[in-house]
């Protein structure tokens, strides 16, 4: 069971990091709380779920699409509401209230588009041999998840540290003032941001029928709360630091489910709890630098 416990804590906790990262990739760029986040997941989920059912397209064959429309989705948002919402006096706080009021929008949208029953993508759409590590056998999901959080982390890497929008992404991180003195377009770099963070919770959601359960309109907020609790854990602000938060949740999960199955459902609260006592800062906060 520990050897199980253990490989899957780590395809787990590969996920969760990347249903955190765009979140704080978002908030490291703008400082802004995007309380809405779980619930572009969802629609990621939903969009994953109806290319299935109408096109017979696997999760993985969806993500080309949800690339191209979720990324102009947050490029849409950006300009329509970010810009006013950054020139105000206390842009965090009013970001709390746009984007609560956001994702109890889309919630009450996708039940009138999508009803309120809990929906599937069936495993066996990846195969119905296990793989096996170790001597245990794991769904074929979970790995397939695991490559895709493996290969999308290493692509918000490429992009940070080895394009020149990154640069310039780090260098907003760093101070937005002093890059807008020195002649970056701040606002191309934060919608660009935008875009990739919904973009990654949407590619996430393309997972979730087979790591998080079925899937519902309701399900963004606990999704949101558990992507705080990642973020808090791998320190705010620090995109690639959602890794270890998320690894850190997933390796706590699993334990939690096989020996303590009672209280996993406490799990976010506590471990958000505890990261607040003991390091509020987060784990990788000394080492947090942009430049």
């Amino acid at each position: 069971m520990l050897a199980y416990t253990l490989v899957g804590g780590l395809l787990f906790g590969l996920y969760f990091g990347l249903v955190a990262l765009g979140l704080n990739l978002v908030f490291g760029v703008m400082r802004l709380v995007n309380l809405a986040h779980g619930d572009f997941l969802m629609l990621g989920a939903f969009a994953a779920y109806w290319a299935y059912q109408l096109f017979g397209l696997t999760p993985v064959s969806a993500l080309a699409a949800e690339v191209v429309i979720f990324s102009a989705l947050g490029l849409a948002l950006y300009y329509a509401v970010v810009p006013r919402l950054l020139a105000s006096s206390d842009p965090e706080m009013l970001s709390f209230i746009l984007f609560f009021g956001l994702s109890q929008a889309l919630q009450a949208l996708a039940v009138i588009a999508f009803g309120n029953n809990p929906r599937s993508i069936p495993a066996t759409v990846f195969g119905r041999a296990p793989v096996r590590i170790l001597g245990q056998a794991f769904p074929a999901a979970w790995m397939v998840s695991g490559v895709v959080s493996v290969a999308l982390v290493l692509f918000v890497y490429l992009y940070l540290y080895h394009s020149r929008l990154g640069r310039a992404t780090r260098a907003v991180m760093s101070s937005r003032e002093e890059a807008m003195v020195s002649g970056i377009d701040v606002h191309r770099v934060s919608a660009a941001a935008l875009g990739v963070g919904l973009m990654l919770a949407a590619m996430a959601g393309a997972f979730s029928p087979f790591m998080l359960g079925s899937i519902e309109p309701g399900m963004g907020t606990a999704v949101t709360t558990v992507s705080f609790t990642v973020t808090v854990i791998g320190t705010l602000g620090e995109p690639l630091g959602t890794v270890l938060g998320g690894l850190v949740y997933g390796m706590s999960l699993m334990l939690m489910e096989s020996y303590l199955s009672s209280w996993a459902n406490l799990l976010p609260y506590l471990l958000l709890i505890a990261i607040m006592l003991v390091r509020p800062a987060g784990l990788l906060a000394r080492r947090a630098r942009y430049a």
